[in-house]
């Protein structure tokens, strides 16, 4: 049984003062738990998602790596790299928050760029395997940024995750041991005193009533 390690008044005011912190860790315990439960749950399914991210990323890596060899062999490296772009146009990062427990998770995309070409760059001046190569790299670059969103609100959630468990191990195995254990001792060191108590006022009543027999005796 873990020892208290501070020095404690044996009073009924120091009794339910404890058991009302035992009550109170007790209760942020619970807490701790229950938010340790909800961050596994969202833990496993981001997981989910990540594992479907990382599929979609790795098939976007081979199509463009096929498109890229492809535009290669028809090009050459000299001759692909002088190819106009698709578009000149960005594309915009669209980024959607929600919040678990107070953490920012994120899922983002890429959203296709609308502006046309500048004149003078038609798409058509791309032979269609650049144009493949280009797509191709676009869906990489798009799947890249929605894995990356993933990761980054797993590893939130995982860090999250350690300094709960952390804190809730701290209370189960120390804070509540030590605190049961300051109430019981306390409780223990009360019943003694109440049984001292109780014997002290036997052993007076014991006494009166062997006088005042003493003084009814005839002289």
């Amino acid at each position: 049984m873990p020892e208290p390690r501070r020095e404690l008044a044996t009073t009924r005011v120091a009794l339910l003062e404890l058991r009302d912190e035992q009550q109170l860790v007790q209760e942020g315990y619970r807490l701790l738990d229950e938010k340790r439960i909800l961050l596994a749950g969202e833990i496993r399914n981001q997981l989910a998602l990540l594992r479907e991210h990382r599929r979609e990323f790795a098939a976007a890596e081979r199509a463009a790596r096929a498109a890229l060899e492809s535009a290669l062999a028809r090009h050459g490296l000299d001759g692909l790299a002088v190819h106009a772009p698709a578009s000149f146009a960005p594309e915009v990062l669209v980024v959607a928050k929600s919040r678990l427990l107070g953490l920012a998770l994120l899922e983002a995309r890429l959203r296709p760029p609308v502006a046309p070409l500048p004149s003078g760059l038609a798409a058509d001046t791309a032979s269609a395997v650049a144009r493949e190569c280009a797509r191709a790299y676009r869906e990489l670059l798009a799947r890249t940024v929605a894995l990356a969103a993933c990761e980054l609100s797993l590893r939130r959630l995982t860090l999250e995750y350690v300094r709960t468990e952390r804190r809730t191990r701290a209370i189960e195995n120390i804070l509540l041991p030590e605190i049961d254990a300051a109430v019981r001792l306390v409780e223990e060191r009360l019943d003694g005193l109440d049984q001292e108590e109780f014997a002290r006022l036997r052993a007076v009543r014991g006494g009166g009533a062997g006088l005042g027999a003493a003084q009814e005796r005839p002289g």
